[in-house]
């Protein structure tokens, strides 16, 4: 019977490499968002500089004007369309005018 060898020191954990934060969904000629995210299939990304607010829902993407409003998060009940806060109190996606 052979005697046990020693084991071979461990290589240095490499550093990790910065995660991406993935490819932009929206028009890129609205440049960075100030808040985007998502649940239930539907992701969104608001523009203030340009009052757009960007939807995709399941692969569909709706564009609109958002007037005054600065969106700042959202909140959507199963099957319901989102609602979304902004400083003027809560507004629905079906008030806001859609853009092409």
């Amino acid at each position: 019977m052979e005697p046990m060898k020693p084991m071979e020191p461990m290589k240095p954990m490499e550093p990790m490499k910065p995660m991406s934060g993935g490819e932009a969904w929206w028009p890129q000629e609205l440049g960075q968002p100030s808040t985007s995210g998502g649940q239930n299939g539907m992701r969104y990304a608001f523009f203030p500089d340009s009052r757009r607010l960007v939807i995709d829902t399941d692969g569909k993407r709706t564009t609109y004007d958002t007037g005054d409003h600065q969106i700042s998060g959202v909140s959507q009940s199963n099957g319901s369309a989102p609602t979304f806060s902004s400083r003027q109190g809560d507004v629905s996606v079906k008030d806001l005018k859609t853009v092409d």
